[in-house]
């Protein structure tokens, strides 16, 4: 019998992956959302029906207007209801604000922020009759990290700010039936021939700046939210977790 039902988006690779991997088991169903890695998803899938889980592979551009609803409409048709949604699906955007462009801001806007809120609006009613019911958002320490010796990513930062504040108003509008709360990565591991929003010479100066002197690891990030969509997460609600090595403190 399907006990947890989840929905993961962004779950072909990286985080979103490693999600699937920390909660896929026996008596759990898994929607595996990607964009357009219909391969990742299916690595993905392999490795949660191995795991003891019931895996569906459904793809969906999240930017686009109407994509979301039908992503939560398909993913809860498939697996008879909704207990979890994990907003994870992003891309990190450090295009300095002077060059960046109306089009580029709108679409992490529209990929962060307007998805988390698309997809809250139809899941919404599904998760309030759901066991255990939870939303988890993947946000970002980018939105809470501004210094001279640090990358700023100016459209992912207001997408991800955004993101944090409609975790905190969903927390409050569904009290009591549902919890709400967002985990903030910091530099985490790219999957191996992943993009990669800075170069490896940046990549080996930002170590310096991590308080435990590594880049967080998929898992790492995967082990919280597996921890927020699950019934122990009872009585949290309306926070972010910071998983990023102490460089927010």
């Amino acid at each position: 019998m399907t006990e947890r039902r989840i929905l993961v988006t962004g779950a072909s690779s990286g985080i979103g992956a490693a999600v699937v991997r920390a909660i896929a088991g026996p008596g759990v169903h898994v929607a595996i959302h990607a964009r357009n890695n219909r391969e990742g998803a299916g690595r993905a899938a392999e490795g949660a029906r191995a795991a003891g889980a019931e895996a569906t592979i459904l793809m969906a551009d999240l930017a686009q207007p109407g994509e979301p609803e039908r992503l939560v409409a398909e993913a809860a048709a498939a697996m008879g209801g909704l207990d979890v949604l994990v907003s994870n699906a992003g891309f990190a955007d450090r295009t300095p604000v002077a060059s960046l462009t109306d089009a580029d801001f709108a679409r992490s806007q529209d990929t962060v922020l307007w998805a988390l809120l698309r997809l809250a609006r139809v899941a919404g009613p599904l998760l309030a009759e759901g066991r255990d019911p939870r939303l988890v958002a993947v946000s970002s320490f980018v939105a809470h990290n501004f210094r001279t010796d640090s990358t700023v990513f100016p459209a992912s930062a207001a997408a991800k700010a955004g993101l944090e504040a409609l975790v905190k108003a969903l927390a409050l509008e569904w009290a009591p039936t549902v919890t709400v709360n967002a985990v903030a990565p910091g530099y985490t591991q790219k999957d191996a021939g992943a993009h990669a929003a800075l170069d490896p010479k940046a990549w080996e100066a930002v170590l310096g700046r991590i308080p435990l002197r590594r880049l967080g690891q998929p898992a790492d990030v995967a082990a919280a939210i597996a921890f927020m969509a699950s019934p122990a997460a009872a009585y949290i609600t309306g926070q972010c977790l910071h998983v990023d090595g102490g460089v927010v403190i």
